[in-house]
């Protein structure tokens, strides 16, 4: 269906006016059509039309009644409405005129307002007069309160007196309170004049206070109703204090007390002064030993009285097991390093670090089962900090090397001493010579390094590196007491009587040393002998036994000067001599244990070589024939074979002779044929390549049969073939020197070519 051109146009300002409306119509055709679509979609559905015209008529005829119906009272209210601004117009329209009136009726009475005010000042006057009449007994009995206050505080009835003396100092400050709230700071003074003795009582009763609580320990159990009293009187002025401190706006004189912290300070001073700021403390071991003794059973007894009863005679807040727990922790701090101050002995230093790292913690106590688990220390942190234990262990080792340097210079002078004794030195269960040095001073050495870790690890590997320092040291000192032992020897050889025995002693005593050392530490991991200390024990060794060899030399030498001769080569019973000095000799060094036993074969052995050759190398004879040779050779054969069995009969293997050596030579004088001289030569520098020029050389003149030119090859060959001495290789000949050959006589009638 369509609208007509008027319907449009009368809409048409309606829809201007409402746009709601045309949106709420269209959108209701909308559902309808789609209604009706929906429900006459079929011919036979159109059968019910009239059915759902009037249904719907009748749904009309209801919403447009309840329409009428709400526009209806709409108007009713809107009506009501208007009527009731009307009346509130009528009424703001009377008010304003009454309080125009009332405008002209107050500015007709302003002159009478100015009486009003001087009567409001009168009255604040009369009240003001009031107040001062109600106190002035209490400001007349001032004085009179001040001296009954005073006799209550000798008489120590300390309540009494306090609450009096609040008493005063509220009624004191009630009056500098409102003469400050007017201005009248000049009368102040006035007032504080007045009010002065108060300031004396104050004192008196602070002095108290503080005594009380400076005895608060022995009070606690022999009168704790005083120290409860005081207490009381310190909280009394805590809250005082706190309640003037909230309210701001005027502090009197004197505020805040600050008691209770006064209180802690007090204690705090009484504990450290009690038990800290004592007279100079002794810095020897027993004195040092028994203040500390004293200390740790002091402070336990008041730790005790602390728990036990002080803690139930103050507030909880208060903590005051905690406060003189930590307050004993920080004197002893402080108390520990005034004592290192001293120069303490070695003694001293070891208590105090056994003190501070083991006693103060133990049951014995701080960790006294009376105490826990209410004291603990752990949070306070250490008595003695990290950097004060390492410099304090640093100085107990200076002053332990001291005293093992004393020990060590006087067992080194007595040792010495032992040696020029008219008898042998003592012998253990094996016969071995030895001497009481390797046990004093091991033992001195484990001694320490046992009572070092008695405190901590750290401290038993600075005492353990210092015992090896000391001992290298001493090995060093005890080696060079042995050269001037030896230089006096060589001066007199019959003293030391028993020179040779001392040596073999000091020989065992270094092995006994040697094997000794690595049980000084504890721990196995930890057992390894530093190098140096190694060497001077070598050195140590070496240089007894250069001082036995020299002792065998001396008297190997009248017999080898002897050599060669002709009385030698005819048959002489020289080597069997020198086997009976080697024998005896060899007896003696059977007296010390067998690492060096057989060192010292293998020395003597090689020592016998040496001045055999050397002997032979001097030049002072030449063979003179091929019988000459023969003889030689016969000679050497059974020299060198005479002495290998004697050191083979000894115990010197074959194998670790070096008595091969002659019988090479030997070889070199025996070749019948000089022109094979150069091979034979060969073989022989390669066997032992420490053999120079000169050494064959001489050699060759031994023979006496060997020509310039032979000994050219010779040499021309040993130039060409220069040898280099392999790892391991015991030196022979280039410990002997060879005599220069004398030049020829010369003339003086010009220069020699």
């Amino acid at each position: 269906m369509g609208m007509s051109a008027e319907d449009e146009r009368a809409a048409s300002p309606r829809d201007e006016e409402w746009p709601e409306a045309e949106k709420a119509e269209k959108l209701a055709r909308g559902a309808a059509l789609k209604w009706a679509s929906g429900v006459f979609y079929r011919p036979e559905k159109l059968e019910g039309l009239g059915h759902y015209r009037s249904r719907e008529t009748q749904r009309n005829s209801s919403i447009q009644s309840r329409l009428k119906s709400t526009v209806q009272s709409y108007l009713e209210g809107v009506s009501a409405g208007l009527e009731q601004l009307r009346s509130a117009a009528q009424e703001v329209q009377t008010v304003c005129q009454d309080l125009g009136a009332a405008r002209w009726a107050l500015l007709d009475s302003a002159d009478h307002f100015q009486g009003l005010q001087q009567m409001r000042a009168l009255v604040e006057e009369h009240v003001q007069l009031a107040s001062v009449v109600q106190v002035l007994p209490q400001i007349f009995s001032v004085h009179e309160v001040f001296s009954h206050t005073l006799q209550l505080l000798h008489g120590q009835r300390l309540l009494e007196a306090h609450a009096e003396l609040m008493m005063v100092e509220h009624l004191r400050d009630d009056i500098l309170s409102q003469l400050h709230l007017r201005g009248l700071s000049g009368a102040q003074t006035t007032v504080l004049s007045y009010f002065s003795g108060l300031q004396q009582l104050n004192e008196t009763l602070a002095k108290q206070l503080w005594h009380i609580v400076g005895s608060s320990l022995r009070l606690v159990r022999e009168d704790p109703v005083l120290f409860v009293t005081a207490v009381r009187i310190i909280e009394r002025e805590e809250k005082i204090d706190d309640t003037l401190l909230l309210e701001a706006t005027f502090l009197p004189p004197g505020r805040p007390k600050g008691w209770r912290q006064k209180f802690y300070h007090v204690l705090q001073d009484t504990i450290t002064g009690a038990r800290f700021h004592a007279a100079h403390v002794d810095a020897e071991g027993p004195g040092l030993a028994r203040h500390l003794a004293a200390l740790q059973k002091d402070i336990v007894s008041e730790l005790r009285v602390v728990k036990d009863l002080m803690v139930q005679c103050v507030p909880a807040h208060y903590n005051i097991l905690g406060v003189c727990t930590t307050t004993y922790h920080q004197a002893l701090t402080s108390h520990l390093q005034e004592i290192l101050r001293e120069d303490l002995d070695k003694q001293g230093l070891f208590l105090l670090l056994e003190w501070a790292l083991h006693v103060y913690h133990s049951p014995e106590m701080m960790g006294h089962p009376d105490l826990l688990p209410e004291v603990d220390v752990s949070a306070l942190g250490p008595l003695m900090s990290p950097e004060l234990v390492d410099q304090t262990e640093r100085r107990y080792v200076v002053k332990v090397k001291a005293s093992v340097l004393e020990w060590m210079q006087r067992t080194l002078e007595v040792e010495f001493k032992e040696w020029f004794r008219e008898e042998e030195p003592e012998t253990d269960h094996q016969g071995f010579f030895q001497s009481a040095l390797p046990v004093i001073v091991m033992q001195m050495l484990n001694e320490n390094i046992q009572v070092a870790s008695l405190i901590n690890d750290s401290l038993q590997q600075k005492v353990y590196s210092m015992a090896l320092e000391e001992l290298e040291a001493f090995l060093g000192r005890l080696r060079e007491a042995l050269v001037q032992c030896g230089k006096e020897h060589q001066q007199d050889r019959a003293v030391p009587k028993y020179y040779v025995s001392y040596l073999l002693a000091m020989l065992n005593n270094n092995l006994a040393l040697s094997n000794s050392i690595s049980s000084l530490h504890p721990d196995t991991a930890q057992r390894e002998v530093p190098v140096s200390l190694r060497a001077a024990l070598d050195r140590m060794q070496k240089k007894a036994c250069q001082l036995l060899l020299e002792e065998l030399l001396l008297d190997l030498q009248p017999l080898c000067l002897q050599l060669p001769s002709r009385k030698w080569l005819s048959g002489s019973q020289l080597v069997g001599s020198m086997c009976e000095v080697i024998d005896k000799y060899a007896k003696d060094f059977s007296r010390v244990r067998k690492p060096v036993f057989t060192l010292l074969l293998m020395e003597s052995e090689l020592l016998v070589v040496s001045q055999y050759l050397r002997a032979l190398m001097q030049r002072k004879m030449v063979c003179k024939s091929e019988e000459e040779r023969g003889q030689l050779c016969d000679r050497l054969l059974q020299d060198a074979t005479q002495l290998r069995e004697l050191f083979c009969g000894l115990g010197l293997h074959q194998s670790q002779q070096s008595l091969e050596a002659v019988f090479a030579l030997r070889e070199l004088v025996c070749l019948k044929d000089p022109a094979l001289l150069s091979l034979e030569v060969l073989g022989f520098i390669t066997k032992y390549p420490d053999a120079s020029d000169e050494h064959i050389s001489t050699l060759l003149d031994l023979r006496g049969d060997v020509s310039k030119e032979v000994r050219h090859v010779v040499l021309e060959m040993m130039a060409q073939h220069p040898q280099v001495l392999p790892e391991g290789y015991r030196p022979i000949f280039s410990t002997i020197l060879v005599p220069v050959p004398e030049l020829p006589f010369c003339l003086r009638k010009g220069k020699c070519a």
